[in-house]
């Protein structure tokens, strides 16, 4: 399941956070990578303990604690605090072919999430760099993203994906993990499919409808069973 949710920052606090991080110092990216993934890593990224990584990232985590969208398709139960990276045409900048940990530990040290979801939210919009699309490979083909900046795509951090060489200007973007309470991505998948229709069937007949009643208590009796206990 690939999902985009629009408009994540708006237009405000879009500019603010492209000013702090014009005004960031970056390190090598490959700091944080495991030993696979450095291989196949070349960009830079903020450090963790970054303030102005800290400031952006609350702004997004508020934003998606917002978002219906969001909060329907991913069901989080933990999100891993955004963390931000660059790829510049002049660095030959792009990262190959991989799959996401299956664990990632906390900064503050407070414990860990399993990453069911991952999240790339886009801060360059698509005509200021040329590549640079998130590639993500899945049972229904390959897809290749590259959204307007305040956008974020998610998909399930057992695909195999890649940033693809930036052949010309610069991207940024936010990316990072979730914990969903529901585990299995069909499982989600069809949680999603059916609370949107039941969304856009009560806008015709009303939410008080018996046949809206009844899916949606269908709806939290599957959450119930999906759930993590």
């Amino acid at each position: 399941m690939l999902v985009t949710i629009p408009a994540v920052l708006g237009p405000e606090q879009l500019r603010h956070a492209r000013a702090l991080l014009e005004a960031a110092a970056w390190e090598d990216g490959r700091a944080t990578a495991g030993v696979q993934s450095a291989l196949a890593k070349r960009n830079e990224q903020l450090p963790q303990d970054s303030a102005a990584g800290r400031e952006i990232g609350a702004a997004i985590t508020a934003g998606l604690g917002r978002n219906a969208l969001f909060l329907s398709a991913a069901l989080p139960k933990a999100i891993f605090p955004p963390l931000f990276n660059r790829y510049r045409a002049a660095g030959g900048h792009g990262f190959g072919n991989h799959v996401d940990n299956a664990i990632r530990y906390l900064p503050d040290g407070s414990g860990r999430i399993r990453t069911d979801l991952s999240a790339t939210l886009f801060l360059s919009e698509p005509e200021e760099y040329e590549g640079g699309e998130l590639t993500v490979e899945d049972n229904y083909g390959i897809h290749q993203v590259k959204l307007p900046a305040g956008d974020l795509i998610l998909y399930p951090a057992t695909s195999l994906h890649r940033v693809e060489p930036v052949t010309s200007g610069e991207r940024l973007a936010s990316f990072f993990w979730i914990e969903s309470m529901v585990r299995d991505d069909a499982q989600r998948t069809l949680l999603l499919d059916m609370d949107l229709a039941v969304r856009r069937l009560a806008e015709k007949v009303g939410d008080q409808d018996a046949a809206i009643v009844s899916l949606t208590g269908t709806y939290h009796n599957l959450l119930r069973r999906w759930a993590d206990a």
